[in-house]
């Protein structure tokens, strides 16, 4: 790509970044989203989050994988498990980092 098409391209991303976002500023309290949209805007960050993390967990250097070697999948589930039976985050992160260093301790 030469130069140009570069910050075309970044000039062409932040046009439309900020389009998407000011129509929402723009039709202000006017705008009234149906209730089905507002229910499903409410999954919007627990579905970004899951797009961003899984990916990550079961990434190794060899591809995807749900071995015992991946360590961090593991310890992920383990500390998931202790957040939905006590709802402690500081515990889900204790959790979820001594079941780590216990996996890469042993194997």
């Amino acid at each position: 790509m030469t130069t140009a098409q570069v910050w075309l391209a970044i000039a062409g991303m932040a046009l439309i970044t900020g389009l998407t976002r000011a129509l929402f500023l723009i039709g202000g309290e006017r705008m009234i989203l149906p209730d089905r949209v507002q229910r499903a805007l409410r999954y919007a960050p627990a579905a970004a989050l899951v797009a961003v993390v899984v990916p990550d967990l079961l990434s190794t250097q060899n591809g995807l994988s749900i071995a015992f070697s991946n360590h961090a999948l593991y310890a992920s589930l383990c500390g998931l498990a202790w957040f939905l039976w006590r709802r402690s985050m500081l515990g889900t992160i204790v959790v979820g980092m001594t079941v780590f260093t216990l996996l890469r301790l042993i194997a």
